[in-house]
């Protein structure tokens, strides 16, 4: 995909999934401008592990998104917006909730306003599968109802519908994308993918997990990626909700099963019987319909979950200094 040279700025682009997207828009041919949130040793997060041809064309802004006036000049002079900075860790998020509302609602509306004020082509705001909550039917399509079953999951929803009240008010360009449970190279040791394969990578046989019982739709992140890539050029999408998933969904106990292929081992899970969240926070299942993806985007999952897991697996034998045993959640 070529963007010739289109100014586009990612916030959270040191995460996960922001780094990949971030790479792969410099590979576009677009001029990339990546918000890293500031930290005391300068780190720019993933970013700071990419080649360094790629690193040499990236603009590097490191703020918070919480302060508008740096939001502002973070968007002047840019064209598209792609918002991924967020709070996402669900445990946190119980002990932590003014944290999540003042970076995942507050800082989306510091976004919006800022793209407002300086007349971006296209905001494209990331949600999540979370926002749904236990669902009524299976599958999930984009217009379910929302349900804030954990304080991330209502922030969430609340930076969701920002998006749409700037849409409705004031004609903002802007599109929500909602993946559903990306994984891959880069994620977070809180994961269950990464907990499991640290695990297993370390030479461990028997594996302790929580419930193996939830199920999830699993896309691996350069799938994600190319999912944010076309939402920058689509046309006819503005005001628009897409989710980004695969349609199918995996058990953890499965997902456990599959890394073991995956690693070429064969390891016992031992499930610990307890969840980091609360009863009624819970969320069992989350599959998503991907036919409006295809339909607006031209968009569907390309990579199963064996090859991902592999392709992570292999990843992450070279980079297990990151990778620590403990909690996850899905």
């Amino acid at each position: 995909m070529n963007l010739a040279a289109t100014p586009v700025l990612v916030t959270g682009a040191d995460g996960f999934i922001g780094s990949h997207l971030t790479e792969a828009l410099v590979r576009a041919g677009a001029k990339v401008r990546a918000f890293c949130i500031y930290n005391s040793q300068g780190s720019r997060g993933w970013l700071d592990r990419i080649p360094a041809e790629i690193e040499r064309e990236i603009e590097f802004r490191l703020g918070d998104v919480r302060d508008a006036r740096f939001v502002d000049e973070a968007v002047r002079g840019t064209e598209v917006v792609l918002h991924l900075a967020a709070l996402i860790a669900i445990p946190y998020s119980y002990q932590a909730v003014e944290s999540f509302v003042d970076t995942n609602v507050r800082g989306t509306l510091n976004v919006l306003e800022a793209a407002r004020r300086h007349g971006v082509r296209r905001l494209v705001q990331t949600s999540t599968s979370e926002v749904y909550g236990t669902p009524a039917t299976l599958p999930i399509r984009e217009t379910h109802p929302l349900q804030g079953q954990s304080p991330y999951a209502a922030s969430k929803i609340a930076a969701d519908k920002l998006c749409e009240a700037f849409h409705c008010s004031f004609e903002l360009p802007v599109v929500t994308l909602r993946p559903f449970n990306t994984f891959g190279p880069r994620q977070s040791a809180r994961a269950v993918i990464p907990t499991i394969l640290e695990q297993l990578l370390r030479g461990k046989t028997r594996i302790e997990l929580g419930s193996l019982a939830p199920r999830r739709d699993l896309t691996f992140v350069s799938d994600t990626v190319d999912g944010f890539l076309r939402a920058v050029v689509a046309e006819g999408i503005d005001g628009r909700t897409i989710q980004l998933g695969t349609g199918r969904t995996e058990s953890i106990r499965e997902v456990f099963e599959a890394a073991c292929r995956a690693v070429g081992v064969e390891a016992t899970v031992e499930e610990r019987g307890e969840r980091v969240r609360p009863g009624k926070s819970e969320v069992m299942v989350l599959q998503s319909d991907p036919a409006l993806a295809q339909e607006l985007l031209g968009w569907s999952a390309a990579v199963s979950l064996e090859e991902g897991l592999g392709r992570t697996a292999a990843w992450m034998r070279d980079a297990l200094e990151h990778y620590r045993s403990g909690i996850y959640v899905v």
